[in-house]
């Protein structure tokens, strides 16, 4: 069986995310991907920044990193970003695929609460 990819389990989970929150927005960093050199040098001068996680919900300051359900690594940028979002008082969820990341959502909503 085919392990869906990074991006098919992000789809996935905006799909559920703005089914269950319709009024909070989320939104990518379009950090990653293959892009023309050209492309990326441009990206680069305007500030992108490798290894920011893949979504931001601004009013929970909520970091939501997207990885495989099997084989996704977290990268050094990645964990020095979510060390760095974490010490400013922002939370970093890291979803091992779409049903990991919507039901660390709810653990972090429940806690919040709690």
């Amino acid at each position: 069986m085919k392990i869906p990819t990074e991006s098919d389990e992000q789809i996935g989970f905006l799909r559920w995310f703005e089914t269950h929150f319709r009024d909070v927005w989320i939104f990518h960093i379009p950090n990653g991907g293959h892009r023309a050199i050209s492309v990326g040098k441009t990206m680069k001068a305007e500030g992108v920044k490798a290894g920011v996680p893949d979504l931001y919900v601004p009013a929970w300051k909520l970091w939501v990193e997207m990885k495989r359900t099997k084989g996704g690594v977290v990268s050094k940028e990645q964990r020095a970003w979510h060390e760095y979002l974490e010490g400013i008082g922002d939370a970093v969820i890291i979803g091992r695929g779409a049903t990991d990341a919507s039901r660390q959502v709810m653990e972090f909503l429940k806690a919040r609460r709690g």
